[in-house]
């Protein structure tokens, strides 16, 4: 194959990432909003479009595959080769955990304890991932360190938000027998959504680890 050839495909390759972290990132958007306005309708719409996201995912690990069966590319290349495979890998987890996010707004009644910002944790896993999937596209080391670094700030925010839910639960007013298993459900959906949101930040962190390893060949964000 004429070189000018392989390097298009190598940039279709970087291009079709970006465009699925799009469509990822629109699904968690979609689902943090459903969470918030309680809108069935759009919760249904992110669980139903999974499918789209996992065909996205076999396309693409599809074009990895043939790059390195057909070509055999070797340093640089084949480290961007792979460090796209597992950004892919990473990107359609996260996608899943969307999912999660439209099955518990289909399923949630109220909002049970406001004084957890879901919205203000979902904002910064949008913002992680933006930041390291320019990471990638950009080959901008320094947006790696900083993906990782504000992991950091997500994780203790996560954590200050779950011991909220625990600690009203403790000193919540008594309810009668049939309204406790509702209630429960609804501080488990809780805690699950602040689960995953943690989880989509870890995923973040492991773009930017694969986007710094494959600009400088450098493992140290690898874990």
């Amino acid at each position: 194959m004429p070189r000018n050839e392989y390097q298009s495909q190598l940039a279709e390759l970087r291009e079709d990432v970006v465009a699925m972290s799009e469509t990822v990132a629109d699904r968690l958007e979609m689902g943090l909003t459903a969470l918030e306005t309680n809108d069935k309708d759009l919760a249904r719409t992110v669980i139903e479009g999974d499918d789209e996201i996992n065909q996205l995912y076999l396309d693409l690990e599809q074009q990895c595959t043939d790059l390195i069966a057909l070509q055999q590319p070797v340093a640089g290349d084949l480290r961007f080769i792979a460090a796209s495979f597992k950004i892919i890998t990473d990107l359609e987890r996260i996608a899943d955990l969307a999912t999660n996010l439209g099955e518990y707004a289909e399923a949630a009644d109220d909002d049970v304890f406001p004084s957890v910002d879901i919205q203000g944790l979902g904002e910064v896993t949008l913002e992680m991932l933006a930041d390291s999937m320019a990471a990638y596209a950009d080959e901008d080391r320094e947006l790696c360190y900083a993906v990782n670094d504000r992991d950091d700030e997500l994780d203790t925010e996560c954590e200050i938000a779950s011991d909220t839910v625990v600690r009203e639960l403790i000193e919540g007013e008594e309810m009668a027998d049939e309204e406790i298993e509702t209630f429960m459900e609804d501080v488990s959906r809780l805690l699950l959504t602040i689960r995953d949101l943690e989880r989509i930040g870890d995923h973040t962190v492991n773009i930017a680890a694969r986007a710094l390893y494959m600009i400088d060949n450098n493992d140290e964000l690898i874990y």
